[in-house]
């Protein structure tokens, strides 16, 4: 069997999670090798990823090299990934969960009490919760690989900024001034790696399976499943979150304005065995709270 071709983003974030998937296959006798590539998101860093109008601006890239031929398969960050995967791509294994969590990295926490409070973050989700929760604070955009909006926000004013626990941790970048913002949702799939192949690709697929963690599965599954049926996008103002303990599936989502100033939130568990279409049934309590008049707004804006 030829070495497969793993494609991925050439930021030292998603060349860790294409190494790690590389290990694993070789673990399990599989040689590869890395196909590096730049998404649009990586190469236009001055507009907000809301204003670029395009969905899976992350992932397309790297779409169009499987579908070609280029690569064998591709590995992701899996809240980037939207929920319907291109004609012809299959989703390949949902490798274990890392840390879900956002955290905040800070110059001190004294600002978070003051009403010129300043922060920064390039998500929509984000910033509307942390309005929603600080509304006199002011956000600013913040974009790039993870080193560059580290080093934005120390040459900045800003007081701090918004990073997810995953990736600071899965490239030993967590400073000591953080603090874990436990009630900030995540996004769907948040923490979650992602591989995807081509349907016609039977050794890959099988290959991939083995690498599949079912609890992290079933969980990204009900939280994209939200998300889809809330017609979100990857950028619309949404979290989402399922937790299984003890056979019993807990989740947590939340749709808000952009000004952070309407929240719409369920939570709610249910036994995992009936997790098929749970996602579903709270995206549509959702919409009926006044979800569908809050997505027309946001629709008008994204």
């Amino acid at each position: 069997m030829k070495p497969f071709i793993i494609g991925t983003r050439d930021s030292e974030l998603a060349l860790w999670q294409a190494k790690t998937v590389q290990k694993k296959l070789k673990d399990n006798g599989v040689e590869s090798t890395l196909y590096p590539v730049k998404s649009s998101g990586d190469l236009n860093l001055d507009v907000p990823l809301y204003e670029m109008g395009i969905t899976g601006i992350f992932t397309k890239s790297l779409d169009v090299a499987l579908i070609k031929g280029d690569i064998d398969l591709a590995v992701h960050s899996m809240k980037d990934v939207p929920t319907q995967l291109p004609k012809t791509i299959v989703q390949g294994a949902v490798l274990r969960r890392a840390n879900h969590r956002d955290l905040l990295v800070h110059k001190g926490l004294g600002f978070l009490d003051a009403e010129n409070g300043h922060i920064a973050t390039g998500s929509l989700r984000r910033k509307a919760q942390w309005l929603n929760k600080y509304p006199h604070h002011k956000v600013s955009n913040l974009r790039g690989n993870v080193n560059t909006r580290m080093k934005k926000l120390e040459d900045s004013d800003w007081n701090g900024a918004i990073f997810a626990a995953a990736g600071l941790e899965r490239i030993d970048l967590m400073p000591q001034n953080i603090q874990y913002l436990d009630w900030m949702i995540p996004a769907p799939a948040q923490g979650a790696m992602l591989t995807v192949t081509r349907e016609d690709k039977t050794e890959v697929i099988e290959a991939l399976a083995k690498l599949n963690n079912r609890d992290s599965e079933i969980c990204v599954e009900v939280e994209r499943s939200f998300l889809r049926t809330l017609e979100g996008g990857c950028t619309a103002p949404i979290g989402a979150l399922a937790r299984i303990e003890k056979d019993v599936l807990h989740f947590e989502g939340v749709l808000l304005s952009l000004d952070g100033k309407e929240r719409l939130f369920i939570k709610k568990s249910i036994d995992v065995k009936n997790y098929k279409n749970f996602g579903e049934t709270c995206a549509d309590e959702i919409l009926g709270k006044g979800g569908n008049k809050l997505m027309e707004e946001l629709r008008k804006i994204l």
